[in-house]
């Protein structure tokens, strides 16, 4: 994967802006999510909201160190940006640390919560909840190395190590040993055996509540929620009791909930009036991405929800997977979808 020649180039005071509207309280983010949050997704969800905090899908340790391409490549405009890594090797995890640091990330984040057999497989992920002491030497090890956050995303428990003791062991110790300050919590437990990861996502109940107690319980720390919040109504809900709110698949399935998210959580001003202002947005870094050899398919795949429940949108969708694919594809294919769609 190649690294946008705007990544040395971008406008720094927005930047630093930006980076502070991550840290405000109320923080908000999308997700990291495998297959989904690459570069061309982030930049487009860049163009909905200005503070949205965004996430790289994971970057396991041996994929950075030993994968071909480069899985730290990005944008400028895409900050406030987290990188989110999966491992479980403190000396490799501060290596990996280092050089997310040196390459300009805001914030590293430490995968503890995916619950995938590949992943298990590699001491990775959620598994990880059963070894606190592993993950508190990881972040140790991490925070030692660079002066970043580095924050951890988990669940309630895992298997029938759910017991709301059994989190706040492990909230304690990665807090106390690891100097972890920040966790985001997926408010259902995970099932290692016998669920697929996206059965994991739906069929573990949710437990906001249990969240909400480990705030309470420890107070000094910042505590994000995850897991069923579909809307910035429910976002603002769980505001009132928690520090941040991260939204996944709800978000990129459905991106245009993030319009109006600048104006209703930060009080600042949206960047955008509406959907289709989005893929004028989109247009100069398609063009550019189209030159240097992108098929028009890896940035419009992220798209096809933008005009979800209007209108037209179905035909937009269909537009866009029936013909973007082609080398050819150029702006003119999202020119022609767009004028399926009825918007304002």
């Amino acid at each position: 994967m190649l690294e946008s020649p705007d990544h040395q180039n971008a406008h720094r005071p927005t930047m630093e802006s930006n980076r502070l509207a991550s840290l405000a309280p109320g923080r908000f983010s999308v997700a990291p999510m495998l297959d989904r949050t690459d570069r061309h997704c982030r930049f487009f969800l860049r163009q909905l909201s200005r503070r949205a905090l965004l996430y790289t899908e994971m970057v396991t340790t041996n994929a950075l160190f030993h994968g071909k391409g480069d899985y730290l490549a990005y944008n400028d405009a895409e900050h406030p940006l987290a990188l989110q890594l999966g491992g479980s090797n403190p000396d490799v995890l501060a290596r990996a640390a280092k050089t997310a640091q040196e390459r300009g990330y805001d914030e590293i984040n430490l995968n503890v919560g995916c619950p995938s057999s590949r992943v298990q497989h590699n001491c990775l992920g959620a598994c990880l909840m059963a070894e606190k002491d592993r993950v508190a030497a990881c972040v140790s090890a991490m925070n030692e190395a660079v002066s970043l956050p580095i924050t951890v995303k988990t669940r309630l428990g895992i298997d029938e190590q759910d017991s709301y003791s059994f989190l706040c062991e492990f909230i304690d110790t990665v807090s106390t040993s690891g100097g972890c300050q920040t966790f985001i919590i997926h408010a259902r437990k995970a099932w290692l055996k016998g669920l697929l990861p996206k059965e994991n996502r739906k069929i573990p109940p949710l437990n906001y509540g249990r969240v909400y107690q480990l705030k309470r319980d420890f107070p000094s720390l910042r505590l994000m929620i995850n897991g069923g919040i579909t809307t910035l109504k429910q976002a603002r809900a769980h505001l009132q009791h928690l520090d941040g709110v991260m939204i996944g698949r709800a978000a990129y399935n459905n991106p245009s909930i993030l319009l109006r998210l600048d104006s209703e959580l930060f009080g600042t001003p949206d960047p955008l009036p509406n959907q289709a202002s989005a893929i004028d947005a989109m247009l100069p870094y398609i063009e550019k991405e189209l030159y240097r050899g992108t098929v028009l398919s890896r940035i419009t795949r992220h798209m096809h929800g933008l005009f979800q429940g209007l209108p037209g949108a179905r035909q937009w969708r269909r537009y866009l997977r029936e013909n973007a694919h082609y080398p050819s594809a150029d702006t003119n294919v999202l020119i022609k979808a767009l004028s399926y769609v009825q918007h304002n």
